[in-house]
């Protein structure tokens, strides 16, 4: 049981269901439902498969770093080896772009595109004034691949999913930006650069909540007061790092943007079918990150 919560511990396994809301969100903004259940079944998995590996392959890059500001994480601890740790990467991306490849040529070709970001990121650009970029590109392509299970001759890369993928992959920018120092004293001007383009990223949604001319008639002022409760949320953790910018502060404003962004994936969901049924299974994915994070840590 210590070597398998090792390997949990490794891949940030309560995150994972974050990118699972990107692939629910992605495939009603394409489909309406979850048919055909059999593509939207692969997608999870290449999602999930691709974001673990993309956790993996930061703790193998970052080991040495890792030694100094957190030995306790499984590869400077001892608990995983770096082989070991590589291998299980390579072996998720692999199902990740395997899964992608059964849905079909489009899902490949946003499962490729993402497979060399989050490469981009791990290996080259993480400790570059990129790497927020790059993650948010990251967030947008798994949003992406959540609409990707359509016929070739189709133009994926249109709104809404492109609009909606873009707000999202922005707020995702800014909560990078946010979290660049986490594990020590952030600085003030880091966190409020981050916390800007959070907002942005939230004001972006607000825009298209309010403006887009969605398919089915909704209750406005219910879903803006329901993505207001996520923004003032979101938005008191981190004006409390920002006037105190210790570690714990900092980790808990990351980990509440993470739980929002499930939240806020949960509402554009509901906007676009109306179903509050798959509104209620995208914030149902809250649970296993709530009780997952209590034995390991989300970032």
């Amino acid at each position: 049981m210590k070597t398998l919560l090792a390997y949990f511990q490794l891949m940030r396994l309560p995150a994972v269901f974050t990118a699972m809301s990107d692939i629910i969100l992605g495939f009603l903004l394409t489909h309406g439902s979850f048919s055909p259940p059999i593509s939207f079944a692969l997608l999870l998995i290449a999602s999930a498969s691709l974001y673990l590996s993309g956790m993996v392959f930061n703790d193998v890059f970052d080991r040495k770093v890792d030694a100094a500001e957190r030995p306790s994480r499984p590869i400077p601890s001892g608990r995983i080896s770096t082989q070991k740790a590589a291998t299980l990467g390579g072996l998720l991306m692999l199902a990740g772009v395997g899964a992608a490849q059964t849905v079909g040529t489009q899902s490949l070709i946003v499962a490729s595109l993402l497979v060399v970001a989050i490469l981009g990121y791990d290996m080259l650009l993480k400790n570059t004034f990129l790497a927020p970029l790059m993650m948010g590109i990251c967030r947008f392509l798994n949003v992406m691949l959540g609409a990707s299970a359509v016929a070739r001759e189709i133009n994926l890369w249109v709104k809404p999913q492109l609009r909606i993928a873009a707000a999202l992959g922005l707020f995702i920018v800014g909560l990078t930006w946010f979290a660049r120092m986490e594990a020590k004293d952030s600085h003030r001007g880091h966190l409020i650069g981050g916390l800007l383009v959070i907002n942005s990223g939230l004001g972006a949604l607000a825009w298209m909540l309010a403006t887009y001319p969605w398919p089915r008639e909704t209750n406005l002022s219910m879903v803006l007061a329901a993505w207001g409760v996520v923004a003032l949320t979101i938005n008191r953790r981190l004006v409390q790092a920002i006037l105190n910018p210790v570690p714990q502060n900092v980790q808990i404003g990351v980990k509440t943007m993470l739980m929002s962004y499930v939240m806020l994936n949960a509402i554009l969901v509901f906007v676009w079918t109306a179903n509050p049924q798959y509104a209620i299974l995208t914030a149902a994915l809250l649970l296993p990150t709530i009780l997952l994070s209590r034995w390991m840590a989300v970032t």
